[in-house]
């Protein structure tokens, strides 16, 4: 191992023995690991140009503990990437930016991200006591009768002062009399229900997602050549302008290309299907069109993934059951294992 590998591979030690420490004492939740370790400075809710935020700090853009400051360490670090490796300057950073935010506008609402009881005399507000209104709207009539696509008279702003996403703004309803996102007394049985309710929600989406790219990917890998080089290459051109950034992203990612920083992934595909053949030039023209009639789609695209996997003989219900118990099969992964007993060994008599 070469000792810039082997100081990298110390300092990230020292992140996670930092987060462990903080996991022994809260809640077990991956996310809160995810949250001290891997502290990207892309989703910091606060200004990381703003060196009075914590004067002892400064400014995180010439912040040496940067992981993008030291290029020879961090080579590959790019925007996306660049990360804090003190989590304790990030915590300040984030407790100094939620106080200005609360001094600005003292009327905004408090609230935290974990379900626990609210201390008498407690400004922050525990996941169980408010609802999260969405911003976003909802894609499905069925998303469209859930209480967080909802708004009432109650609804207030709100800053996230604990947990996860700290820092952020929300939009709540913490109104306990509230008829649209309270209409009974929440009881400990029907919290616990709903907590298991989203839950069953968050893994059917995500194993929604995941067949839905495999189908994609079948798709893909189904596409026969049609076309001259010339023409297939006119298509491509005018279909990648189109894409938004993160589905371009997930297109170069299909073909194993990642852009660098200050890279523009758009014209690394450009360069990539300027190189390559008719058969690859096809199969990301099908793969565009599918990206681009699924974000006009309400459904999210499984429309057009249906239509795309009956032309081109893809088995869709294969492709659901590979991918449910390769899913299975992570949960079994995950579960801790109970150490085998060691046989007793016989001592020999002595003769």
């Amino acid at each position: 191992m070469d000792p810039y590998t082997y100081v990298r591979n110390l300092n990230l030690d020292r992140r996670r023995e930092q987060a462990c420490s903080l996991a022994a004492v809260e809640p077990a939740n991956p996310f809160d690991l995810e949250h001290n370790v891997l502290l990207l400075l892309k989703q910091a809710p606060f200004n990381k140009r703003d060196p009075q935020l914590v004067p002892a700090a400064g400014s995180c853009v010439d912040c040496p503990k940067r992981t993008g400051h030291n290029k020879l360490l961090f080579a590959d670090v790019s925007a996306n990437t660049d990360a804090c490796t003190d989590p304790s300057c990030y915590a300040a950073k984030l407790d100094a930016h939620v106080k200005a935010k609360v001094a600005a506008k003292p009327e905004l609402v408090q609230i935290s991200t974990a379900y626990k009881q609210q201390p008498e005399g407690e400004k922050t507000i525990p996941r169980n006591k408010y609802v999260e209104i969405r911003e976003e709207k909802p894609d499905t009539p069925e998303k469209a009768k859930w209480q967080e696509f909802e708004t009432c008279k109650y609804t207030t702003d709100a800053i996230v002062s604990d947990g996860i996403d700290k820092g952020e703004l929300r939009k709540v309803c913490t109104e306990p009399t509230c008829p649209v996102h309270h209409p009974k007394k929440q009881t400990p049985k029907a919290d616990a229900s709903f907590k298991a309710e989203q839950e069953k929600r968050r893994r059917e989406e995500a194993l929604a997602n995941a067949i839905g790219i495999r189908v994609l990917q079948s798709i893909v890998s189904a596409v026969p050549v049609r076309l001259m080089k010339h023409d297939l290459l006119f298509i491509a051109e005018q279909l990648l302008p189109l894409l938004e950034e993160k589905r371009l992203e997930m297109v170069a990612r299909n073909r194993s290309i990642k852009a660098k920083e200050g890279e523009s992934v758009g014209k690394l595909l450009t360069a990539f299907i300027r190189k390559a053949d008719e058969s690859t030039i096809g199969k990301l023209i099908v793969e565009a069109v599918i990206l681009l009639s699924a974000r006009l789609q309400s459904d999210g695209g499984k429309k057009v993934l249906r239509e795309a996997a009956q032309v081109y003989g893809v088995d869709t219900d294969a492709v659901t059951l590979k991918v449910k118990q390769e899913f299975v099969a992570k949960q079994k992964a995950r579960k801790p294992t109970k150490p085998e007993a060691k046989p007793a060994i016989k001592r020999r008599r002595a003769a």
